[in-house]
């Protein structure tokens, strides 16, 4: 997305739309990636306590980290630093939280709920669903947009849209107009010849799933999403504020303290593809549900698990590939399905294995992008595997 304003951006270092298409961590890993190093039985949660901590005790890491671990009916949470510097206070699985662009698993959620009830079809095109939208984009088909082979042009890097937020990060967008941005523009790359993420494919998404019913996106998600999965601490605000209580998100750049930098953007300019507020309590529920394909049948689920290569941005743990709305992370200890996503302050993983039965939620409260930290995107990579083996080997 776009970039803050120099008085509010003192320690930003790339434009927003770098920072929201590109989730890094901080920190220190306590043991090299690809070791093999997970501990057993009492020196577990010792053990992965002390990562975080290196995560937090690192130069330019998060003030605080949160990883909840669930298998069957059992919840470890394990946390490091705080929710807020000021105050001291701990962070809790129900903290408020921008998910970043894990909202675009969300959005992957509502549209093949469609597609399993018959409203929507995954080769439905923008021309037959949303033909005011650019005549050249018109063959793009639902699938592509899901699993990022669209081509379609990123409006969150576009001069225009980068303009109006710097003026005024607070700014009120139309999140159904974010498209206009780039509608002079041509596509990328014919539709399906590659993969390359874009915030737009899922603001085509939501538009999509709006057009087929005559609903509106935050309906569709209280019906299809939330409701059946029992989330009750998850919105898609449209101003910056967050509600209480909240972890906060920093802007880390040491010698200096850490920014907040919880509200300094609005949610309007990111809607479908990165907008969303929850928890990590909540967000258990749905990447459990989700990556399980609980809101959907086995022949939808089959569908979504064609796999393409492609890395979700940031890239998960181990090598990824990509679906319909949900990645594949192939770890040393196996494999889990989920997202990443980031958002100026916050740094998100939700992942679980392919029956639900065990998933995994990683948040952090600041971000370092891949440009400019890639050494510490690696480490923290390593860190997740790390804990995805924990989940795995129990």
């Amino acid at each position: 997305m776009p970039s803050l304003p120099p008085s509010r951006r003192p320690r930003c270092r790339l434009p927003l739309g770098a920072l929201l298409a590109a989730v890094c961590l901080t920190g220190a890993l306590s043991a090299p990636a690809g070791a093999d190093t997970a501990p057993t039985g009492h020196d577990h949660d010792r053990a992965l306590r002390e990562q975080l901590a290196g995560l937090v005790r690192s130069p330019g890491g998060p003030p605080g980290v949160i990883a909840v671990l669930r298998r069957g009916d059992d919840t470890r949470v394990v946390r490091a630093g705080v929710a807020d510097v000021e105050s001291g206070r701990p962070i809790s699985p129900d903290d408020h939280m921008r998910v970043a662009s894990t909202a675009k698993a969300f959005s992957g959620a509502v549209a093949l709920s469609l597609v399993d009830k018959g409203v929507l079809r995954l080769d439905d095109t923008i021309g037959r669903r949303l033909p005011s939208l650019p005549r050249n984009w018109h063959a793009v088909t639902l699938r592509r947009l899901l699993n990022h082979t669209s081509g379609l042009p990123d409006y969150s890097r576009s001069p225009g849209f980068l303009k109006v937020l710097t003026a005024d990060p607070h700014h009120r967008f139309d999140s159904r107009r974010l498209l206009g941005y780039v509608a002079g523009d041509p596509l990328l790359f014919r539709p399906g010849a590659r993969y390359q993420y874009s915030n737009s494919d899922n603001i085509a998404v939501a538009l999509m799933a709006e057009a087929a019913t005559g609903k509106r996106y935050e309906q569709l998600l209280r019906d299809l999403v939330h409701r059946p999965l029992g989330l009750r601490a998850t919105s898609l605000p449209q101003g910056y504020r967050l509600p209480e209580p909240y972890m906060r998100g920093y802007d880390v750049e040491p010698p200096r303290p850490p920014e907040d930098v919880s509200e300094v953007l609005g949610a309007s300019g990111v809607w479908a593809s990165g907008g969303i507020v929850s928890t990590p309590a909540d967000m258990t529920r749905f990447v459990r549900g989700y990556a399980s394909g609980a809101l959907i049948s086995p022949a939808t689920l089959r569908e979504q698990r064609r796999w393409v290569a492609g890395a979700s941005e940031p890239a998960g743990p181990g090598e990824n590939a990509a679906g319909e709305g949900i990645f594949r992370y192939t770890t040393r200890c196996g494999v889990v399905l989920g997202h990443t996503g980031n958002f100026p302050g916050y740094t998100q993983l939700i992942a679980a294995t392919p029956d639900g039965r065990r998933s995994l939620t990683f948040s952090l409260t600041t971000q370092v992008n891949k440009e400019t930290e890639p050494e510490l995107l690696e480490r923290v990579r390593g860190v997740e595997e790390n804990f995805v083996c924990a989940l795995l080997r129990g």
